[in-house]
């Protein structure tokens, strides 16, 4: 089973427990934290047993989140609940040292990121048919928790260009959006900005329900490569 896959399961249901935030600006920062457990927690899969290596680092005078991945994938989430309204901005800076070779947004074999914006909202029972509706109530009873929905993956691609949006090879349920792509700003700082009502809507066609978990990762468990990712404070910003 491969990670995109698995972010549809395994960190849904991570992401459904009990929430911890219910307003905005509530994202522990990477800067403050005395250790990763501040309001993240480890996100790790079944079948994948070499995990991407987290840490505190400092970079240009700041704390930041390093994660170092080896043919490897794991994660850092964290917990929310929040109704976007009619925008919702999330921010948030990271650099990669590099992009790889075989990595591929519309392929299974190269859906891996150095870097990635994992963000889930809640699912919406009304909207889904009936053999949708019958497996998420099998993993109710399962695991006794309830999956989220549709999800928006924001990505450091390889060959998609920047600003494409497309289906995930595993899932039509996450949509990856490219907001850098290639090699040009490797080993740079880089600030992204993204309004997620809007997001949503062209993704999805319809508004937006609650945000029920934010996460960050970096994997290559399909391309078997190396990378290293180093992510900065991430705020969410609800305009009144």
């Amino acid at each position: 089973m491969r990670i995109s896959l698995l972010l549809a399961s395994t960190l849904m249901l991570g992401l459904a427990a009990s929430p911890v935030w219910a307003d905005t600006d509530r994202l522990t920062r990477f800067s403050t934290m005395t250790s990763l457990e501040d309001g993240w927690e480890p996100l790790t899969f079944p079948n994948i047993e070499t995990h991407t290596r987290y840490t505190l680092d400092t970079d240009d005078g700041q704390q930041v989140v390093r994660a170092d991945a080896d043919a490897s994938a794991s994660g850092l989430i964290a917990r929310v609940e929040l109704v976007p309204g009619d925008s919702l901005t999330l921010s948030w800076r990271w650099k990669v040292s590099n992009i790889y070779e075989a990595g591929n947004a519309r392929e299974k074999s190269g859906d891996d990121y150095p870097a990635r914006i994992y963000v889930a909202f809640a699912f919406q029972p009304d909207k889904a048919g009936f053999f949708e509706r019958a497996k998420r109530k099998t993993v109710e009873v399962l695991f006794g928790e309830t999956l989220p929905g549709n999800a928006l993956n924001y990505i450091w691609a390889n060959q998609l260009p920047e600003q494409s949006m497309v289906a995930n090879a595993y899932t039509d349920k996450t949509m990856m959006i490219a907001v850098n792509s290639g090699p040009s700003q490797v080993g740079e700082w880089v600030t992204v900005t993204r309004d997620l009502v809007a997001d949503y809507r062209q993704a999805f066609g319809e508004e937006p329900p609650a945000i029920v978990g934010v996460a960050i990762m970096t994997d290559a468990d399909n391309t078997g490569e190396q990378a290293t990712a180093w992510y900065g404070d991430l705020t969410l910003e609800q305009n009144r």
